[in-house]
């Protein structure tokens, strides 16, 4: 089962408004939502102080994005990349920024986050839950010769992929760029409290209305009811989680999910079952979300200890919980 699901977005979600104690009558009334189906998830953002119209044109943002950076839809900007076989190819100014930011974190990780990764994804299938089959081996060999983010060069809005064979895929990273343009758009429209939520990528702006903090939950790995393990208040940051239990299957009493090790194609292999980044921008906690699952604890402790306004919470395969500061109330 898929834990990063429309129930689990729910759940979560109603987690939020009963942990928040509440507000006035009239701060409810004032609130809008929106709620829609993109990236491949659903998706909800929720606002104080603004209109319908304002909240259409963030649906409307939603959906200019997934036209940029789908890697499935064939009209994207990424697609198009990725059928150049190395042409140069002329993308828009939000394209070529992310990508320019998928390659600082591949340097930031020593190419352990690599949005090139694409080429071994492709090989798998973690819908297929009934009769999953893993990929040909000699494939995946071949497959991760052609995974390396020093080979997208970007000169402006000209995005080159030096090897013909390189494929690039944003998922890890997209939705927390998405999200910070969102808010950025609410903050210019004079919204001053807010809740985005991308399937999971959760970006507060401000507080709530009444002027307590959003609580959000982190999930328990692999529980059926989405049952929360501990809740985290935040107040114009970002909480994004990691984990292998989001889109996985099980073969031969192995667990094989979609956080590949770019050196081998094969899902990553330690004794973490999740990670939860804090932190200001939600385009960085996506990205070192990710970053720290393949690091594994001791190192991805060491990475987040080492930036500046960035918190982690990890949970190992114990179900214990290790967070970078006890400020996290934890």
């Amino acid at each position: 089962m898929k834990q990063n699901s429309i129930f689990t977005f729910f759940l979560i979600f109603s987690f939020i408004i009963t942990c928040a104690g509440g507000c006035a009558a009239a701060s409810e009334d004032d609130s809008l939502t929106m709620t829609g189906m993109y990236f491949d998830t659903v998706i909800q953002i929720e606002a104080w102080g603004a209109d319908r119209e304002i909240m259409d044109h963030c649906e409307e943002m939603c959906g200019y994005y997934e036209g940029l950076l789908s890697p499935t839809m064939e009209t994207s900007e990424v697609s198009e990349i990725n059928r150049a076989q190395g042409a140069p190819v002329s993308v828009s100014p939000e394209t070529a920024e992310l990508i320019q930011l998928g390659i600082k974190y591949g340097e930031l990780s020593e190419g352990k986050f690599d949005i090139t990764v694409a080429s071994a994804t492709n090989l798998w299938d973690f819908k297929n839950q009934k009769n999953p089959v893993l990929p040909d081996e000699e494939a995946l060999r071949e497959t991760i010769s052609h995974i390396d983010y020093s080979c997208i060069k970007v000169e402006g809005t000209t995005v080159t992929l030096t090897d013909p064979d390189a494929q690039i895929d944003l998922g890890g990273i997209a939705k927390g760029y998405i999200a910070d343009r969102l808010k950025e758009y609410l903050e210019s429209e004079g919204v001053e409290h807010a809740l985005i939520n991308l399937g999971g990528n959760m970006l507060a702006l401000g507080g709530r209305y009444d002027g307590s903090d959003f609580k959000i939950g982190i999930q328990r790995p692999f529980s059926d009811s989405g049952t929360i393990m501990a809740g985290l208040s935040v107040s114009d940051q970002s909480v994004v989680s990691s984990g292998n239990y989001e889109r996985y299957f099980e073969k031969d009493g192995v667990i094989y999910h979609h956080i590949l090790d770019p050196d081998t194609g094969y899902p990553v292999q330690n004794d973490l079952y999740q990670v939860t980044i804090i932190s200001d921008n939600s385009v960085d906690g996506d990205a070192l979300s990710t970053t720290c699952y393949a690091l594994g604890l001791e190192k991805g402790m060491e990475l987040i200890q080492s930036l500046d306004g960035v918190e982690a919470v990890f949970v190992t395969s114990d179900y214990e919980l290790h967070t970078t500061s006890e400020n996290l109330g934890l």
